[in-house]
């Protein structure tokens, strides 16, 4: 059966380098990405109201059983990669976090180091439900595009126990796609992730 993969990353500063990683993935038998939509198809979802690019970017994670992180420069902060962290959470797709820094654009550059998206985004516990969180401005706050309690039996790891914020990176690998030799082994790297999830 294809793995069907949901890649996130940010457009602007990454498109190219993503687009290369993606093609290593999708070169491979069985491999299936969605999720690698066409800039301009997000831009005119965006472009319409945030409730429309909401239910475009929950369409495009369907029938998916991992998301991959293209983390670039800034990644972790990017509104909508945040949304398609969290979406994936309710839907307990497996996570990774795979730094593209090191891989060139198109001009030949490599760029900075970025945080892991994943370490910007936890799960706490209040009044017995689970809520997600998100990191803003030098605080844990809980997560805006997404206010409702998420059923302890949805996740695919332990729940936090108390109102510390336990970050989703705890739970998930991280990956550097240039010094680990990534075009090589980026389809071993998801299907960890997919069997972390039980995906």
């Amino acid at each position: 059966m294809a793995r069907k993969t949901f890649f996130s990353f940010h457009y602007a500063a990454d498109v190219w380098r993503a687009w290369n990683v993606r093609n290593s993935w999708v070169g491979k038998p069985d491999h299936v990405d969605v999720g690698f939509f066409d800039s301009s198809v997000f831009e005119a979802s965006r472009r319409v109201n945030e409730d429309s690019l909401k239910t475009f970017l929950r369409k495009g994670l369907e029938n998916t059983s991992v998301t991959c992180l293209l983390t670039g420069t800034d990644t972790w902060q990017r509104r909508w990669v945040r949304y398609e962290i969290a979406r994936s959470i309710i839907k307990g797709n497996g996570l990774l976090t795979v730094y593209i820094d090191g891989v060139k654009n198109r001009d030949g550059y490599t760029s900075k180091r970025g945080h892991d998206p994943l370490a910007q985004m936890g799960l706490y516990r209040t009044n017995g439900s689970i809520y997600l969180a998100e990191w803003k401005s030098g605080n844990w706050v809980r997560y805006s595009d997404y206010g409702l309690a998420i059923p302890e039996s949805d996740l695919w790891f332990a729940a936090p126990k108390t109102n510390n914020v336990i970050q989703l990176s705890n739970h998930c690998m991280a990956y550097d796609y240039a010094q680990q030799k990534g075009h090589a082994n980026i389809g071993g790297w998801i299907e960890t992730a997919a069997g972390l999830a039980g995906r």
